[in-house]
Formats: C-alpha cells, sequence, structure tokens
C-alpha cells in the first residue's frame, strides 16, 4: 500500500523545472531585515482621547488590516511557486519509431580483388568499389539497425544488428579480400543471416547480400537456403555485382582468362523464393543506384523507448495567486462598511 501510495504521489508531482525559483520565497524577509524600518509613532496632532478613538476605529477595520499582509504573503508564495514550474508525469506512452533491420552481406572471395571498376578516375578492385557505395548506404539509414555478414569460404558475422552504423563501417572498411576464405559460400551467409534475424519481429527480416560470383563452397545449398528464409519471414535483396569480361588489363589491353561468371539465375530464384527483388551492377553508378532503390524500402514501425511526458501546472498557482491578490485588494463587504461607519460616530461621539 506504501508503495501504490508513492507511486501515485510521483504521478501527480514530477518536481518542479527550475526548483532555485523557490528561493524567492526568502526576499519579502530579506528586504524587510535590511531596509530601515519607518517609524509611524509621531503624531502630528495629539488628543486626549486619540487612543480610544483608534481602538474604536479598528474594532471595523481591523480584520481587513490583518488579511492584507496575509493575502499578500499567499499571493507571493503561490507566485514563487508559479515561478519553478511544477510539473506532473503522464501517462506512459511508446511512440512509434521508424526503422528497418538489415544484415548485409558482402562477398570477400578472391574474385572481389578483380579490378575493373572504377572510382572517379581511378581504377579500384570491386571489393574498394562495394565498400565506397555501401558507406554511403550507411550514412542514409539513420534510425535503422544493420548488421555486417562476410563470407567466402566460410560466413562470419562481424558485427550484430546494431544502431551503431559508425562500427558497422569500420567493420567493412577494415575487410579485405580473402579474409573469410578465397571460395564463395553464398548459402551458408544466407543461413547465418536467416539465423540472426530469426529473432525480430515479422515485417523486419530483410537481408542485402552482394557476390560476384558462384557458390563454390559451404555446407548449404543457396536454395536450400532461400527455403530456410522465406519459412522464417526473411526476405532477400540479391545483387550481382562485377563487369561483363573485363579481366585484367595491360597498358590498356584486356587479358584473356580475366573473366569471373556470375549465377545470376540462382540469385534471381533465391530472390524471388523470398519475395525479394534481383539486382545486376556491371559498374559503381549501377551499384549506387541499386543500393538508392533498397534505401526506398518502406519503413517499419516498431515502438520506440517508453517515457513518460511531463505535463506543465504553473497555470494552477499562478491562477490562484491572481484570486488571492483580487482578493486583498477587494473593498470591505457592506456591513463591514456600515460597522466602520458606526466606529467612527461613535468616535467623533467620544471626541464631543
Amino acid at each position: 500500500m506504501i508503495a501504490a501510495a508513492s507511486d501515485w504521489v510521483s504521478s501527480l508531482f514530477a518536481g518542479f523545472a527550475w526548483p532555485w525559483m523557490l528561493l524567492a520565497l526568502a526576499l519579502p524577509w530579506l528586504a524587510r531585515w535590511a531596509l530601515p524600518a519607518v517609524r509611524n509613532d509621531a503624531m502630528a496632532l495629539r488628543v486626549p482621547w486619540g487612543r480610544r478613538l483608534q481602538s474604536i476605529a479598528e474594532q471595523g477595520g481591523a480584520r481587513h488590516v490583518r488579511r492584507m499582509p496575509l493575502l499578500a504573503w499567499l499571493a507571493w508564495t503561490l507566485l514563487c511557486i508559479a515561478a519553478a514550474r511544477p510539473q506532473q508525469l503522464g501517462d506512459v506512452v511508446q511512440p512509434p519509431q521508424s526503422g528497418r533491420d538489415l544484415m548485409l552481406a558482402v562477398d570477400l572471395s578472391g574474385s572481389m580483388g578483380e579490378e575493373d571498376m572504377r572510382l572517379g578516375r581511378d581504377v579500384v578492385d570491386r571489393l574498394t568499389a562495394a565498400k565506397a557505395v555501401i558507406a554511403d548506404f550507411l550514412d542514409r539509414r539513420a534510425g535503422d539497425r544493420v548488421g555486417l555478414i562476410v563470407f567466402g569460404q566460410r560466413a562470419f558475422a562481424l558485427a550484430p544488428l546494431t544502431l551503431d552504423r559508425d562500427s558497422v563501417r569500420e567493420q567493412l572498411l577494415d575487410s579485405v579480400v580473402g579474409l573469410a576464405g578465397r571460395e564463395t559460400a553464398i548459402g551458408d551467409a544466407i543461413g547465418l543471416a536467416v539465423k540472426r534475424l530469426r529473432s525480430q519481429q515479422d515485417g523486419q527480416r530483410v537481408l542485402v547480400l552482394l557476390t560476384d560470383g558462384v557458390n563454390t563452397a559451404g555446407q548449404l545449398d543457396p536454395l536450400k537456403a532461400a527455403e530456410l528464409a522465406r519459412d522464417n519471414d526473411v526476405r532477400i535483396y540479391t545483387i550481382a555485382f562485377g563487369g561483363d569480361g573485363a579481366g585484367a588489363s595491360l597498358f590498356g589491353f584486356r587479358l584473356p582468362g580475366g573473366e569471373v561468371e556470375i549465377d545470376e539465375a540462382t540469385l534471381k530464384r533465391i530472390a524471388d523464393a523470398t519475395g525479394g527483388q534481383a539486382f545486376r551492377a556491371r559498374d559503381t553508378s549501377e551499384l549506387a543506384g541499386i543500393y538508392a532503390a533498397i534505401d526506398r524500402l518502406e519503413p517499419v514501425q516498431r515502438p520506440g523507448a517508453a517515457l513518460r511526458p511531463r505535463i506543465e501546472r504553473y497555470p494552477w498557482p499562478l491562477a490562484a495567486a491572481m484570486l488571492v491578490a483580487l482578493l486583498a485588494m477587494a473593498p470591505l463587504p457592506r456591513w463591514s462598511t456600515w460597522r466602520a461607519s458606526r466606529c467612527r460616530d461613535d468616535a467623533q461621539g467620544v471626541g464631543a
């Protein structure tokens, strides 16, 4: 019962936004102590019946005189409370937070070292071009949770789903070709992503998989992995990345044997089976356009952190202070005025 009472009090009164304003309560006392007192005992005219006259006059107006400082103090106290901004805790709310949970899977097999991409005026390998585009993609994902999987001969989760996009970017930029092996395990990468996304709410499970080759390693067949993703409501977007037979070059002439095959048909079947889309990027600009298209996916609404808003209650003491001030300045009622007049008549009779 004590805990319930304390919860009720805390919900009714959350405190003051500016509690230091309550120090102003002492200002009238400080002013009275610091300023010299006013002497009013000197009378311009002394009469023998002066004290009697004063006592008779005070019989009718004493209460009015006494109530003035009392109401003034009460009005000042209420004004100080209003200035301190009393607040009340509102009901618990969970505002919706717009965002998506995306798992990025990036191929680090040996073929990603093929230098057939342009970044500005420089010729770079596929992984370097992919890093630049994905880093820009991450910059636009404010509010989203993003994870990173890299795969070659095996698949590894470098970053779990997190709002810290900077750490995901750092893990991506530190990745190098061959880090997970020189072969390509597309099925294992999908299986690991499904395992990581399985705990997320329905509608939030999205995998973006980038590869430039054919599944040549791993224990899980890519199409079987796609069925597993479909059963767990994981939507997969596949990106086949690489030039058309660019290969290596010498003095501007392409050398034979540099072409790397990309299994576009399997990647399309994976995307179709899970309700996603398959894309083909032959250069850096096309890859950037694909990630821009993925960036326009419908956001998923999920509840944000629970909070209790603070409601301002300063109008209450402010209105009370104004009412008290009006009462202090209000004239005496008729019966009090009549009584004061009778007292004055009695005083005049005494003087006569």
